[in-house]
């Protein structure tokens, strides 16, 4: 069942025990991406008669991270094995194709090309189908030159790696499933509610949403870019704070789609986890160009002239966030002139298609990526989640957390399940 909520929450006072008068359930879920609610579905499956609620704050589902990405299932090619994202990834794929079958969801497997375009760029290419192998992504064939040609005709490059298990859908839709499974389960999702305050007493956790106070015997937060305000309201650490960088798109202009076939993308560069601009055919035959990676002035600032002052200054004011800027300087001062000048991006694209000209771009979407950034500078590269009594908070999960969304949410509960006292 989904349950709108005031448009303007009223702050509630909060108590230290138990009241009548609440709500109660076993499970409060914070946020409705595509995360969340796979964590509440898992939940669910585990305890069928559990009474569970999903909280998001706006007035749908998917608003952010979820409805705003480019919708790839990744193969899980990209990330050093033995991490979280290896891991989490490659189970995660299978589980989003299974999915996607069972509930009848349009989905693709259209392959990706990782293209070389420099001869430095060569040993990272050979890095990377290593870690295919031992990540178990299967399939992955090296191309030269002709063999790019064959598989792109429109794409140059001196090597590549040809990966046919990437595919595509809308996370969108995967979502509204997840939500229907939730409510023929009989769980809620409650929208419009925002989470003001969470208090973990011993035998219950207190949530204030400003409309209600909810009490459950435990809490998940899968809040994305919210998950500092969610860790900071229970104390967590202090070690990470999350970064929203805003990843500008253009779209191919739909009379010159034929120039790519499949996705195409990159060498990525290992010091960063952007990969850089690509070419991603989506689900419904468009196709999105970029993007890029530029600091968002606020947590949902989608424009570049979205500019939420005080949010800015704490991500700009955090330590960590500085020395980052120190080291990578050069690079965010291209990213941020390729994000106002239509011609640098048109050229970052053409070094992979030369056909490319200007009016092929037609403005497209935005999206932010909430990146976790450590007290010493450095992003974090993989899942992290932080457990408190009764209280787990995702305090790092993006890209490819939709694509693992289904593993991680065993993952998530697990941990949960394990946070419960006896």
């Amino acid at each position: 069942m989904i349950v709108s909520g005031p448009p303007h929450p009223r702050p509630a006072r909060s108590t230290d025990g138990p009241r009548a008068g609440v709500t109660r359930f076993d499970l409060a879920v914070v946020g409705g991406g595509i995360l969340g609610l796979a964590t509440a579905r898992e939940f669910l499956r585990r305890q069928p008669s559990a009474r569970v609620v999903v909280l998001e704050k706006e007035d749908r589902i998917a608003a952010h991270q979820t409805g705003r990405n480019s919708g790839v299932i990744h193969s899980g090619i990209y990330y050093a094995p033995g991490s979280a994202k290896a891991r989490f990834c490659v189970a995660g794929a299978r589980s989003m194709i299974e999915y996607c079958e069972e509930h009848a969801i349009p989905y693709t497997r259209l392959g990706k090309l990782i293209v070389a375009i420099q001869e430095e760029e060569l040993p990272r290419l050979d890095e990377l189908r290593r870690r295919a192998s031992a990540n178990g992504v299967d399939g992955v064939v090296p191309l030269d030159e002709a063999g790019i040609r064959e598989c792109e005709p429109h794409v140059r490059g001196i090597a590549a790696l040809h990966v046919p298990s990437t595919a595509i859908v809308d996370y969108g839709v995967v979502a509204r499933a997840l939500a229907s499974d939730l409510a023929q389960g009989g769980a809620e999702i409650r929208l419009r509610s925002m989470v003001l305050a969470i208090r973990a007493h011993s035998t219950h956790v207190e949530v204030n949403t400003g409309s209600e106070m909810i009490e459950c015997g435990q809490v998940i937060a899968c809040a994305g870019i919210g998950s500092d305000r969610i860790a900071r309201q229970i104390g967590g650490s202090d070690a990470i704070r999350i970064v929203p960088f805003r990843g500008d798109y253009y779209r191919l202009e739909p009379r010159r789609r034929d120039l790519v076939r499949g996705l195409v993308y990159p060498v990525p560069d290992p010091r960063f986890p952007f990969l850089g601009v690509h070419f991603t055919p989506r689900i419904d035959g468009d196709v999105w160009l970029g993007p890029n990676a530029v600091l968002a002035l606020g947590a949902e600032a989608y424009r570049r002239r979205d500019i939420d002052l005080r949010q800015a200054l704490t991500f700009i004011g955090y330590a960590g966030f500085r020395k980052m800027a120190v080291r990578y300087w050069r690079t965010g001062l291209a990213e941020m002139a390729r994000d106002y000048s239509k011609r640098m991006f048109l050229g970052a694209l053409r070094r992979y298609i030369p056909e490319l000209r200007g009016h092929d771009l037609l403005p497209g979407p935005s999206g932010i990526r909430a990146q976790a950034i450590g007290s010493d500078g450095k992003m974090l590269d993989d899942f992290w989640f932080e457990t408190l009594p009764r209280v787990l908070v995702v305090r790092n999960a993006p890209s490819p957390a939709a694509t693992a969304s289904l593993a991680l949410a065993r993952e998530i509960v697990d941990r949960a399940e394990g946070s419960r006292p006896s």
